[in-house]
């Protein structure tokens, strides 16, 4: 584990590693407090592109953990820096009012209608799912646009069990059109590439933990740093096992992470 004792960037999930719904997993403001004690940094990784990082700061003030906009890398951030760079003139946006106004802000032309001008597509976590949004999207594809995911998660864990994720909608639509989208967050490489990039960490220095293997812990080993499965999730041993992308090492939870590492 002394490879682990020397890791200076920690990129959190949230959702099922740190917390489940409104419940902090025991140890998680230690673990944080030990971070900077040791001249270190964490920066929180979330897939979920259903609400802005404004959400996420007031929860985490709630659990009593300050932040600041500069402490998450979310798939937003990589799908608005991936439209920009593919230079787009309409993207009809399926996902919240919240993914929509994230997307205008960073200066992209979005839209929720159909229209003749439309030239992408970009599916994300939708809890104001509707069937017209299903319907509109299934005409769009056939018209042979490009499409993009935010993120494959097919669930999101909640304190009753889980939800239909993005990756569930995108099923659909495959199913509807035979059409699959190109996925933008985790788990490509993205996410802790722009991570490291901003906070001029190396590779050597960065380790990624979450709880789900085909998400969190697959862009920790494509991105090229050490992946920690925590089974406080959605992940068990037996994925662990099974995986063609393997964790590179397995914890019961971040409490016991923290215990082996400080």
């Amino acid at each position: 584990m002394e490879g682990l004792k020397n890791k200076k960037l920690f990129l959190l999930d949230m959702d099922g590693t740190i917390y489940l719904d409104n419940n902090l997993f025991p140890g998680v403001i230690p673990f944080l407090e030990n971070i900077k004690k040791k001249g270190g940094r964490y920066i929180f990784m979330t897939n979920n592109s259903s609400k802005g990082v404004e959400s996420y700061i007031e929860k985490m003030n709630r659990f009593g953990i300050a932040t600041t906009k500069e402490d998450y890398v979310t798939s937003v951030n990589v799908t608005a820096i991936h439209l920009e760079k593919m230079g787009y003139k309409k993207i009809y946006v399926f996902g919240t009012e919240s993914f929509k106004t994230q997307l205008r802000s960073a200066g992209l032309s979005v839209c929720d209608t159909l229209s003749d001008d439309i030239d992408c597509l970009c599916v994300g976590f939708d809890t104001e799912l509707t069937f017209r949004k299903l319907e509109e999207a299934c005409i769009l594809l056939g018209r042979d646009i490009d499409y993009v995911a935010s993120h494959p998660d097919l669930v999101c864990p909640t304190a009753y069990g889980s939800v239909p994720d993005c990756g569930s909608v995108c099923d659909m639509l495959y199913n509807a059109t035979g059409r699959r989208p190109l996925v933008l967050g985790k788990p490509e490489p993205a996410m802790p590439l722009l991570a490291m990039e901003k906070t001029g960490f190396s590779k050597e220095q960065t380790v990624v933990l979450g709880d789900r293997i085909y998400t969190d812990i697959a862009c920790g080993i494509r991105a090229g740093v050490d992946a920690v499965l925590v089974l406080s999730g959605e992940g068990t041993r037996e994925d662990a096992e099974r995986a063609t992308e393997k964790p590179t090492y397995v914890y019961e939870d971040i409490r016991h992470f923290s215990e082996d590492i400080f």
